[in-house]
């Protein structure tokens, strides 16, 4: 590959980090190609922009950024596809029932919510991982929860201090 191809695909791979806020790195290398379809097509579906990266090549896109990313690095070995997703549980779910029984795709490593995990092991704690708008849903929720109590029981108040009025009032 040329200098200037090379250049042309750090600077591409860079924008696209810039487009997505959250990354999974993993391992397809030994998905067949009806398999590798099937993966691209749930990919697709999840809003997931799945790509197969030269590592040296993704390195060099990740030292032009702003982040050290440098704890990526052990995972930066062998094959290795990159997931990009706005949703940051979204890569680790479809990579968990995706690869049930078989263990591909592997996950390498993932940068999520300005975390790194590094390591297969992390992928039950990255599924388990909220979105923002999923945090921003459970706040709501909790603050409307006392105010719905508190209307809940002044309703049924209100028909329970009815029914003692109109049984006195029909009592002589």
């Amino acid at each position: 590959m040329k200098k200037e191809d090379k250049s042309a695909v750090i600077k591409q791979i860079a924008a696209t980090m810039g487009e997505y806020s959250h990354f999974y790195l993993t391992d397809i290398a030994t998905l067949d190609a009806e398999r590798t379809s099937s993966l691209r097509r749930e990919c697709y579906k999840e809003e997931i922009k799945l790509v197969v990266v030269k590592n040296t090549l993704f390195k060099k896109a990740l030292e032009q950024l702003d982040v050290d990313y440098s704890a990526l690095d052990p995972a930066l070995k062998g094959n290795t596809a990159v997931m990009y997703s706005n949703n940051a549980n979204s890569p680790a779910k479809l990579i968990k029932s995706f690869s049930k029984g078989t263990d591909i795709p592997k996950l390498k490593a993932a940068y999520v919510e300005e975390g790194f995990y590094v390591g297969a092991a992390n992928l039950d704690i990255l599924v388990s991982i909220k979105s923002k708008n999923e945090l921003i849903a459970d706040v709501i929720a909790l603050l409307q929860s006392p105010a719905k109590n508190i209307v809940s029981a002044l309703q049924s108040g209100g028909k329970t201090i009815h029914g003692v009025l109109k049984t006195l009032g029909e009592k002589k």
